[in-house]
């Protein structure tokens, strides 16, 4: 692993947001509008628990950089933003840091410009729970997210072969550190078989991260001499697939993954997810104009989520998750598949009022 390498994942992933938004699975998703449900904007309350924590916002900046002088730069803009805005804030894997301590400062930033904020380390499934500790120590992190990415993995010329363990390292992290684990995957999604699996062990968090945001069999094909896994592109499940098929008994879920707009959050958490982590939308605005552009976005997509749950007659998220919504296209096509039954997604206000038609 080097800077090098660090540099190399922004570069790509930034442009793959220069060629514009990409339709995914959140198109699939529609409200159903009830022209006299508005509510006023001021009764609204976008206030989430975030593992543990209540948060002003319902979404978040989720794992990107570090580990070079650039993505330290980086991450210092996203910090900023995040003190200045009150969003929780992911750093990317750590584990540079971890080998090379000169490093360290461009991950320590995070914290160093947003002493009070909600801060998630982040580190690879394959390390050890000792460094699953160093790594929460390094940022004073109040949660750690562990990512999964044996796609990603397959593709990296760099990248490990060997997955077996995974599952094993999962549980003795879990076991040893004392801030809350969130589990996330990196674009591929994570399914119901892998979410009951994570709740077994003893998750309590998991971020699904569906396809159709920052795709790493891009990023990392790119790197390869021959680019020759350009087939795998696309691999795995929206965000909102991995939401509609998730278990009753799925740790408590997070969405990310192809996140394009406030309408996209309004979609995710009224499908369930408790929080909804932002990359690629949000990198290329901090690249572009900085901590203050990157400020100026958050706060413009706060007051339209804020305007979007007024139009719905939501007053807060837990009211949302209750307003119809009718999932058709490929996702619809993909539960079908699964036994997933969408129809009372649609219906979720009848009844509440006998001059409902």
């Amino acid at each position: 692993m080097s800077g090098d390498r660090k540099d190399d994942h922004v570069r790509l992933a930034a442009a793959q947001q220069a060629a514009g938004p990409r339709v995914n699975g959140f198109d699939d998703v529609t409200f159903v509008h009830h022209a006299l449900d508005g509510i006023d904007a001021d009764r609204v309350s976008l206030h989430t628990e975030l593992a543990g924590t209540r948060l002003p916002l319902p979404f978040y900046i989720n794992a990107m950089t570090g580990g070079s002088e650039m993505t330290g730069a980086v991450n210092r803009d996203l910090a900023i933003a995040a003190r200045e805005t009150g969003v929780a804030i992911a750093s990317g894997s750590v584990s540079i840091a971890l080998g090379d301590p000169d490093v360290a400062p461009t991950f320590r930033v995070l914290r160093d410009e947003n002493p009070d904020g909600f801060v998630m380390a982040n580190l690879g499934v394959e390390r050890s729970a000792d460094d699953a500790l160093r790594a929460v120590e390094l940022l004073d992190a109040d949660a750690l997210q562990v990512h999964v990415n044996a796609v990603q993995e397959t593709v990296m010329p760099e990248g490990s072969r060997s997955f077996s363990k995974w599952p094993a390292s999962l549980e003795r992290i879990v076991a040893a550190v004392d801030v809350p684990v969130i589990v996330k995957e990196v674009g591929f999604g994570l399914s119901a078989r892998t979410l009951q699996r994570l709740a077994d062990i003893g998750v309590a968090y998991a971020d699904v991260s569906g396809n159709g945001g920052t795709d790493f069999v891009r990023v990392e094909n790119e790197r390869r001499p021959r680019r020759d896994y350009a087939y795998l592109e696309g691999w795995g499940q929206s965000a909102v697939a991995c939401l509609l098929d998730a278990p009753a008994a799925a740790p408590e879920l997070l969405a990310s993954g192809g996140v394009r707009s406030p309408l996209d959050v309004a979609r995710a958490l009224a499908l369930g997810a408790r929080g909804v982590g932002v990359s690629g939308s949000f990198l290329s605005v901090v690249l572009d104009g900085g901590a203050e552009a990157l400020r100026e976005r958050i706060s413009d997509w706060a007051m339209h989520l804020t305007s979007l749950l007024a139009l719905l007659g939501a007053e807060d998220l837990a009211a949302l998750r209750s307003t119809d919504v009718v999932v058709g296209g490929a996702t619809a096509e993909f539960c079908a598949a699964r036994g997933v039954d969408l129809s009372a997604l649609a219906q979720r206000t009848l009844g509440r009022s006998s001059n409902v038609r």
